[in-house]
């Protein structure tokens, strides 16, 4: 199953919780193929990140009502 069309474009996202992060790009796993998000956080040590593409890109609630996880704010 292709999620090409579903990729996160590299940039700026915000997350629902208020937390920047930059995009760098989809990566996969080694031994399952998983397509995996990289993104750094821009904040405190600025750590690098994975998150599987399908829970980066899925909706979530919040107070009832369903917002992305993460919202492109600035595309590079």
């Amino acid at each position: 199953m292709s999620h090409e069309s579903h990729h996160p474009v590299p940039g700026i996202y915000v997350h629902y919780k208020g937390a920047r992060y930059e995009v760098l790009g989809v990566a996969h796993h080694s031994e399952t193929e998983e397509a995996m998000v990289v993104y750094r956080a821009l904040y405190g040590d600025y750590g690098l990140w994975v998150r599987p593409l399908d829970m980066f890109c899925e909706t979530v609630e919040v107070q009832g009502e369903p917002v992305a996880r993460f919202a492109l704010e600035k595309a590079f």
